[in-house]
């Protein structure tokens, strides 16, 4: 089924002592181009993330917003300096029997001197941080993919649409083929019964003339490959795969041979069936830029 590239999922999760945020959006490029945004010290998970961006996602530049907080149930160690504290009471008292006031040193007195107490957070396990951001890259992931399903499924039917209506304009120009020989030749001999004025006409030379223009603007092999392009671009559309950049090809095939039709054709008719073929194509093509 084809997908967009343009597309937005947010994600949220909350476990082991964190609340892990993600949000993704996703816009067009030719390769599948990935950026994170987090803090410095989730750096290193940032490899895990595009791993599993890969496994879902094959174009795009995808921005992604990760944002990893300690919960208020996460635990905290508090670090107290003994030797520090009993450093602080002596001075103190101390220095009370020297300026001769109250000794009187109570622990919320100690507990506010710098560096007695302090609070340290827990060693983290990445590994149970990753399970976290993985649950909450997954959700927005899986916004962003129903997204980018759903524009696809529109761009679809708009290509699919436009890929028929070039299928009956070349069907025109099947018919119209011949019927330009047989022009050609019935003019050819009009203008020969004039310039001999009454005499016989050599219908062999007329028939030789017609051949040779029949050959020269001969279209037969360029029509029969883009109907084959069309009815390709039908089935890739149709298929389950990506397939933007095999459509991407096809396209520039049909361009070609439309255009090698439109140097051959010496047609008033065909010339303007040509130019909307090439206008559907050129629809098409801008689609196409945004196809997974």
């Amino acid at each position: 089924m084809v997908r967009s590239m343009t597309g937005f999922g947010r994600g949220q999760t909350r476990g082991h002592g964190y609340v892990v945020s993600c949000e993704m959006r996703g816009v067009n490029h030719r390769f599948l181009d990935i950026h994170i945004r987090t803090s410095r010290r989730y750096s290193v998970l940032e490899e895990k993330v595009k791993e599993e961006i890969k496994q879902a996602l094959t174009r795009g530049r995808v921005e992604i917003s990760l944002t990893i907080e300690k919960s208020d149930d996460s635990r905290r160690a508090i670090k107290v300096d003994k030797g520090l504290a009993l450093a602080y009471y002596n001075y103190l008292k101390e220095l009370a029997e020297n300026l001769n006031i109250s000794p009187e040193i109570s622990l919320i007195d100690v507990f506010r001197l710098p560096e007695v107490f302090s609070l340290e957070d827990q060693e983290e396990n990445l590994e149970t941080v990753w399970q976290v951001v993985r649950e909450a890259l997954q959700e927005a992931l899986t916004s962003l993919v129903d997204m980018r399903t759903r524009e696809g499924v529109n761009l679809s039917k708009d290509i699919l649409a436009r890929n028929q209506g070039i299928l009956r304009a070349v069907e025109l120009l099947e018919a119209r083929s011949p019927a330009v020989v047989e022009e050609y030749q019935n003019k050819l001999r009009n203008r020969l019964v004039e310039l001999l004025a009454g005499e016989a006409v050599d219908e062999q030379r007329i028939l030789q003339e017609a051949a040779l223009f029949a050959d020269r603007i001969n279209v037969t092999e360029e029509l029969v490959r883009l109907k084959s392009h069309i009815m390709h671009l039908q089935e890739l559309i149709n298929s389950d795969e990506s397939v933007g950049r095999k459509c991407d090809f096809l396209v520039q095939e049909m361009f070609r041979e439309i255009n090698t039709v439109s140097s051959k054709a010496n047609d008033l008719e065909m010339n303007r069936v040509v130019v909307e073929v090439k206008a559907e194509l050129e629809k098409i093509r801008e689609q196409m830029q945004n196809i997974e």
